[in-house]
This record gives structure tokens, C-alpha cells and sequence, in this order.
């Protein structure tokens, strides 16, 4: 289980890196999902890109793991809105099937729950000993 936690712990850090870049590499695709109710468009599509990227790669730091994954939490329904403007207009991407993007709503609450896995502590594995100078143990 361990080591299905630690596969499943990096392929989401890097899902969110790449996400995050791909706003950079394709903004004015980001920027078509923006609802026309929130101001500075630009701005929030390169910000959510920063903090997508910045999340998913302190994931994948042991240091990190569970400030990134409550990161992503917040993230993730951080922009909920663009991806309910998505479907609620799948006229205007016609790239995308109707179905495909009323589908991804509630895969984002998939999305939430696996980055929640990440705030749990990490159970089954045997703790770190603390060694003290007054530890009896250790003496000749």
C-alpha cells in the first residue's frame, strides 16, 4: 500500500507541475475558460499556472507533502468555477464532447480526495527512534 501511496503521491505532483505549465504554453486556451464574471483574466490564468506547478512539485518534496496537498485542495476549487463556465458553455468548446465536460466536475472531487490522502499521516510504517544522550540503551 505504501508504495502505491508513493506512485500515486508523484504522478498527481506531476500532473499538477505539467498542468500548471500547460497554462503558460497555452493561455489563450485558459483564457477561453475563464468566466466572464472574474476580473484579470490573465493575471488569475498565470497565477493558478504558478500555484499548480509550485504545489505539484512540493508535493513530490517529503518536507512539503502536506502544505502541497492541502495546496491543491484549494486549488482544485479554486477554479471549479472555470471548469463549471466549461460545461455550462460547451458550445464554445467544441473540442471537447458536452458529456466529457460535465464529467470532469465530479472528478474533481476525485481529484480532492486523492490530494487529501496526502494531509493524512503516512500510517503502517515504523517510527523513527529517537536517540537522547540520557538514553540507557546505548551504554557500555
Amino acid at each position: 500500500m505504501l508504495h502505491l501511496k508513493l506512485v500515486l503521491k508523484y504522478l498527481l505532483g506531476i500532473a499538477f507541475a505539467l498542468a500548471g505549465a500547460n497554462h503558460f504554453w497555452h493561455t489563450p486556451f485558459y483564457l477561453s475558460m475563464m468566466p466572464p464574471y472574474l476580473p484579470w483574466h490573465l493575471f488569475l490564468v498565470y497565477l493558478s499556472g504558478v500555484l499548480e506547478s509550485t504545489a505539484g512539485v512540493a508535493l513530490l518534496l517529503p518536507g512539503c507533502t502536506h502544505l502541497a496537498a492541502w495546496s491543491i485542495i484549494v486549488i482544485s476549487i479554486g477554479v471549479f468555477p472555470a471548469n463549471l463556465h466549461m460545461a455550462l458553455h460547451n458550445e464554445q468548446f467544441p473540442q471537447f464532447s458536452a458529456t466529457a465536460l460535465w464529467i470532469r466536475l465530479p472528478l474533481q472531487a476525485v481529484i480532492i480526495a486523492w490530494a487529501y490522502w496526502f494531509t493524512r499521516p503516512v500510517t503502517g510504517l515504523v517510527q523513527p527512534v529517537t536517540i537522547s544522550a540520557t538514553n540507557t540503551y546505548n551504554k557500555i
